[in-house]
């Protein structure tokens, strides 16, 4: 991520109150510090992550009207619910991240990745 767009994404976290946090491990977490991941196989801004995978891997979901900094969109899942994507990649929680700050599922499969400032 370049500089400007890192120094952007944080100060509307804060002052948007986005629900994006920081860490210091240079991964963007959630507003509880619970790292975010991508999916190598989603394609287009589409999860191709459910039943299962999405109970492994649970998807950071939104509401239409919510804001979140530059870079972020809603995108639809096939549920009805709005899932947040960064950089039009659907974003999700790894279930075996139990406190703040784990990355437990980064580089799983070859296929889940930390997101990265």
């Amino acid at each position: 991520m370049h500089v400007s767009k890192k120094l952007a994404a944080l100060a509307a976290a804060f002052i948007l109150g986005s629900g994006l946090a920081a860490q210091a491990a240079g991964m963007l977490a959630d507003a509880k510090g619970m790292t975010l991941y991508t999916f190598d196989k989603d394609a287009g801004g589409v999860s191709a992550c459910y039943d299962d995978c999405a109970v492994k891997w649970p998807p950071y979901l939104g509401k239409a009207g919510d804001k979140m900094a530059e870079g972020w969109t809603l995108v639809d899942r096939t549920d009805g619910s709005k899932q947040w994507a960064y950089d039009g990649k659907p974003v999700y929680y790894f279930a075996g991240d139990a406190a703040k700050g784990d990355a437990k599922g980064d580089g799983m499969g070859g296929k889940w990745h930390v997101i990265k400032e």
